[in-house]
């Protein structure tokens, strides 16, 4: 790759020409592993853990599959090919009332909000439904992630959110909390993008949608605490412009901050359009500025 003192930023990781070696060692060193294997291998050798202990192995892959991208590393062929399972998710009628549900707040009974993102039958009944009904459909999450279903009664679904990891960058949001690079690098796994929100196409309840991002957000920092060890600070969430007006969010007390600029990330010449989307963002402390731009240990 070049200079004997060069480091480089791969997945919010600084690498030496030594941690290249150390990878490319390990590679061919254990030519029948897979690249599952290798990611834990690396992840354990590096103690790169999330502050809950876990090992990053997801993204210990992530950065392995970039570096080999970018021909620094050698990588094993990927032995299984992913397959797109949600597009032949169906829901089993037993878990789904499509019954139309069109009645004042006070009379739905009691509602029940569930994380499910560890609960394997409820997890499959939310991907399922994201799915099939929301805009941007759904395959699976990454990283860090919490996942929401609220039902009527204990058991009819009426809802469903993912919340997961925030964007790396976004202009409006980044001057807005003022943060400078290494603060955001630092503390950017404080932020959670509200990736998914879906309210069942038969439910028409006034201010059920309301109800619900008020009682999840009550709860999110805290259920992220247990599962990842730390906090969130601040929430983000991206609503296409052309499609919704974002009044849920405005009626929750989100604000909004600005737009995208209605490019990708991989958009290099300024010649791919994309739908611009309004940003929103909602403190879940006071002094969440002083906590996102602090960047020292």
């Amino acid at each position: 790759m070049c200079q004997a003192e060069q480091t480089i930023l791969v997945q919010g990781r600084a690498l030496r020409p030594s941690d290249l070696a150390q990878i490319s060692q390990l590679v061919v060193a254990h030519p029948d592993w897979s690249r599952w294997r290798l990611s834990r291998e690396l992840a354990a050798e590096w103690n790169w853990r999330n502050p809950a202990g876990q090992l990053k192995d997801m993204a210990a892959r992530s950065l392995l599959v970039k570096l080999a991208q970018r021909g620094w590393i050698p990588l094993p062929a990927r032995r299984q090919t992913p397959t797109n399972r949600m597009r032949a998710r169906r829901i089993a009628p037993q878990f789904l009332d499509s019954r139309p549900l069109a009645a004042p707040f006070g009379e739905l009974g009691p509602l029940e909000v569930h994380e499910v993102s560890r609960d394997g039958e409820r997890r499959e009944i939310l991907a399922a439904a994201l799915a099939e009904f929301h805009y941007l459909g759904y395959r699976s999450s990454v990283g860090e992630n919490l996942q929401y279903l609220i039902t009527q009664g204990g058991s009819r679904v009426l809802a469903g959110l993912l919340f997961g990891s925030a964007a790396w960058k976004c202009s409006a949001r980044d001057r807005f909390i003022g943060w400078n690079p290494e603060a955001r690098e630092r503390n950017l796994a404080l932020l959670s993008n509200n990736q998914r929100l879906l309210i069942l196409p038969w439910v028409r309840v006034q201010g059920l949608g309301s109800w619900i991002l008020g009682r999840v957000l009550r709860r999110l920092s805290s259920d992220w605490q247990a599962k990842y060890g730390h906090g969130i600070a601040l929430l983000e969430t991206f609503v296409e412009r052309d499609r919704f007006r974002g009044t849920l969010y405005q009626a929750s007390n989100w604000q909004r901050i600005g737009s995208t600029q209605g490019r990708t990330r991989q958009d290099r010449y300024t010649t791919l359009s994309v739908p611009v989307k309004d940003i929103y963002l909602y403190p879940l402390v006071r002094n969440f500025r002083k906590i996102l731009t602090d960047a020292i240990p």
